[in-house]
């Protein structure tokens, strides 16, 4: 008898995706692809004066390349994304070309919804009305096209969502859009090697997370198979990052892995908007740590409480629990879930720290006495809590933070 989970659909987003040495050569086709005339670069200030990325571009499109903001920066800030938007203005930008890595390729969503929307910035963002679920605004204008050159592997490449970092509030700015999932996708082999091996392990140390809290859920044969073959990609390749630097094909299957996990979410019949526990807590503290502390990056955050969160707070279910714990090769049967649990969070220390990551929060160099504010600091997330925000909820953060100390 067919189970449940083979009742299922499967969602494709138009996209074209080059990859491997010399993939910027493809870059002017897919512009004019989008019949634009003047596309504009977005991206931080290391990869606009450190590397040769800019001149590539330039040189790939000719008389198409209006020029470039370079000062995007971490976590996409609100004042950055302000200034793309106005020089994008000046040079009445038709096409949007993200050069970098997740906060570039974030930043510029916000910058394309910017541009195509009428309305005030603050009321465009998710809401977050006292005693009531979180929302976001249905943005409906069109919005100019996309193209993502990732230099970082990042889930952020073809998503729809964004998050805003704005020291005036006490939240993101988050806004969603599936009009911002980009048109193509680039892998160059030596634009991805302009990153430092050191961010390459960070990034794909918050994905390995995200991945094996996904492989808890039930799921059908696509999902799965997705899921499956992302996680096998990032054990086979995060543990080489720092030993060869120069190996371009690592990084591109770190990226392959992030470009399953979105497909895998995508065809999950919506349960990627109701994230497991663990997996939400996780998130919720690990935003919260390098949202405030631009010294930290968000794959430190998650490896320095992912394995405190995953003993301390253990799925309902023992049939989850024991798809992550053989996932990682440590479920032995007559587990419970605690069981399991303790023994994945085992692992996954045990897998940070055998690629350098730290594994507890006093390895971050933050301040102790701010635990209270950084718990404070995750009630407003909607990607670990879109829905109804419990009076306990900000108590149960800092007592898993303190346990992650």
């Amino acid at each position: 008898m067919a189970q449940d989970t083979h009742t299922f659909r499967a969602v494709g987003y138009p996209l074209r995706l080059h990859a491997g040495v010399n993939a910027l050569s493809q870059l002017e086709g897919e512009v004019k692809r989008q019949k634009a005339k003047r596309a504009f670069v977005i991206c931080g200030k290391t990869v606009g004066n450190k590397t040769n990325l800019l001149d590539r571009i330039q040189s790939e499109l000719g008389p198409l390349y209006a020029g470039a903001y370079d000062g995007m920066d971490k976590d996409s800030s609100w004042p950055a994304v302000e200034a793309s938007v106005a020089a994008a203005r000046a040079v009445d930008a038709d096409l949007l070309i993200a050069l970098g890595g997740g906060s570039v390729i974030v930043g510029t969503r916000v910058v394309a919804i910017l541009l195509g929307e009428d309305g005030d910035p603050f009321e465009l963002m998710t809401q977050y009305p006292d005693g009531k679920p979180a929302y976001s605004p249905r943005l409906m204008a069109p919005k100019p096209p996309i193209i993502n050159i990732a230099t970082t592997p990042t889930t952020a490449m073809n998503r729809a969502g964004s998050g805003l970092k704005n020291e005036d509030l006490d939240h993101r700015m988050e806004y969603y859009d599936p009009k911002t999932r980009p048109v193509a996708l680039f892998w160059d082999a030596d634009a991805l090697l302009t990153a430092p091996a050191a961010l390459i392990r960070s990034t794909s140390s918050t994905m390995l997370s995200s991945t094996l809290r996904a492989l808890g859920a039930e799921s059908g044969p696509l999902v799965e198979a997705d899921l499956q073959h992302a996680f096998a990609l990032q054990r086979r390749s995060l543990p080489r990052i720092m030993s060869e630097p120069d190996n371009a094909a690592l990084r591109i299957e770190l990226c392959s892995a992030a470009f399953l996990i979105n497909r895998a979410a995508d065809d999950d019949q919506g349960r990627r908007r109701s994230r497991d526990v663990t997996g939400g807590n996780a998130y919720a503290l690990s935003t919260a740590l390098h949202i405030r502390y631009s010294h930290v990056g968000q794959g430190e955050s998650t490896s320095s409480v992912i394995p405190t969160v995953t003993r301390l707070v253990p799925p309902e279910d023992l049939n989850t629990a024991s798809r992550i714990a053989t996932a990682l090769d440590v479920w032995k049967d007559g587990m419970d879930a605690k069981a399991a649990a303790e023994a994945t969070g085992e692992a996954l220390d045990e897998l940070y720290d055998g690629v350098g990551m730290p594994t507890r929060l006093s390895q971050l160099d933050i301040p102790k006495d701010e635990l209270p504010q950084l718990a404070n600091d995750t009630l407003k997330n909607f990607n670990a809590n879109p829905g109804d925000r419990p009076d306990d909820y900000i108590e149960n953060m800092q007592a898993l933070l303190e346990a992650a100390w």
